[in-house]
């Protein structure tokens, strides 16, 4: 019991928890649609060799149309679009700002792999989306890549603990996530990933994300969109890369929740490139 204790002052003491990068705070304010804003993206991921070479590294995979042939961050900016080459950044300066070495057993490069093919997935949903309700594409790739935060957070300030949540979650597969989070942290990686998105003062919806992404029938959930379809990514990606014990059937409901008629999903799930 004394673990859970541990967890939550932690969390209650905002020192704990890291500072906001500073790339990551300066490209959260960029408007990206002066050529001035542009220029200041491009030269910061520049400075920073681990974001360029991410960059660079998905702009030539082949999610992301013709592989290969890819070199600098200017290129990498016109394949992927500057929304989300500013979302990556700040998603791979959030991770690693999380990462100490030794690392816990949920490595940050599965935690990464995990966010992208979320990312990618919801931004494929969207699509199908009426423009009136569809999120705008740079909240779709953050909330994607940074809705499973809480973990780097539990691992980076309770290490053990992230150990013992990785070793239930793989011993116990018919478990349900919930139960095992309250019972190994006494909360859950969704309020952990909150908490440090308050003290980084990320936008609401993103935070909403972060702590509901579980539960998108949740009231506080409900206005945002992001959360259904952050949910509805991992149902059709379970376990990609992290085990969270997601149940794979998706009601027409949940669907329509997003304004996608049923029929019409069926088609988002047979063009997935992870099936």
């Amino acid at each position: 019991m004394s673990h859970h204790i541990d967890l939550k002052q932690s969390l209650e003491h905002i020192d704990a928890l890291p500072a906001m990068p500073v790339i990551a705070k300066e490209m959260l304010t960029l408007a990206l649609d002066t050529d001035e804003g542009e220029a200041r993206l491009l030269k910061l991921i520049a400075q920073d060799p681990q974001i360029s070479a991410r960059v660079i590294g998905m702009a030539n995979s082949s999610l992301f149309g013709a592989p290969g042939h890819i070199t600098s961050v200017s290129d990498a900016a016109m394949r992927l679009g500057l929304t989300q080459v500013k979302s990556v950044a700040i998603g791979m300066a959030a991770i690693s700002a999380l990462t100490k070495h030794p690392e816990a057993k949920l490595k940050s490069t599965d935690l990464w792999t995990h966010s992208i093919a979320i990312a990618s997935t919801m931004r494929t949903i969207a699509k199908h989306m009426p423009s009136r309700i569809r999120p705008l594409d740079d909240q779709i790739f953050l909330a994607g890549l940074l809705h499973d935060i809480g973990f780097s957070v539990i691992n980076y300030i309770a290490k053990d603990l992230g150990n013992s949540l990785y070793d239930t979650m793989h011993n116990t597969p018919d478990a349900s996530l919930w139960d095992v989070e309250s019972d190994v942290l006494g909360t859950h990686h969704g309020e952990v990933g909150a908490q440090l998105g308050l003290s980084w003062g990320l936008p609401e919806d993103i935070i909403t994300v972060i702590r509901h992404h579980h539960d998108p029938d949740h009231p506080d959930a409900s206005a945002t969109p992001l959360v259904r379809l952050v949910n509805i990514a991992e149902k059709m990606l379970p376990d990609f890369a992290v085990t969270e014990h997601t149940t794979v059937s998706i009601t027409d409901a949940e669907w329509l929740g997003l304004d996608i008629e049923p029929e019409e999903a069926r088609t988002i799930v047979l063009d997935q490139p992870w099936y």
